[in-house]
């Protein structure tokens, strides 16, 4: 019972993670479109890309967990 309790609170820390990581990638993204210019803008742009693919792998991860658990039954 201990492992499945453990295992529930990694899963909920990867999808807060994944949350934080994607608020922070489409902010990125949406001031790296409309405020900044120039250098400043594509590496907010790429930054946030790079933020928004680390927040998808993340919750895969989780879906993951979730779906192939084993239930010891």
């Amino acid at each position: 019972m201990t492992d499945s309790g453990g295992r529930a609170a990694v899963r909920t820390r990867r999808r807060l993670w994944a949350g934080l990581l994607a608020v922070v990638g489409l902010a990125l993204l949406l001031i790296g479109l409309t405020v900044a210019n120039g250098t400043v803008a594509w590496v907010e742009v790429v930054l946030a890309l790079v933020l928004l693919v680390a927040s998808y792998t993340l919750q895969r991860m989780a879906r993951r967990e979730t779906l192939y658990r084993d239930d010891g039954g």
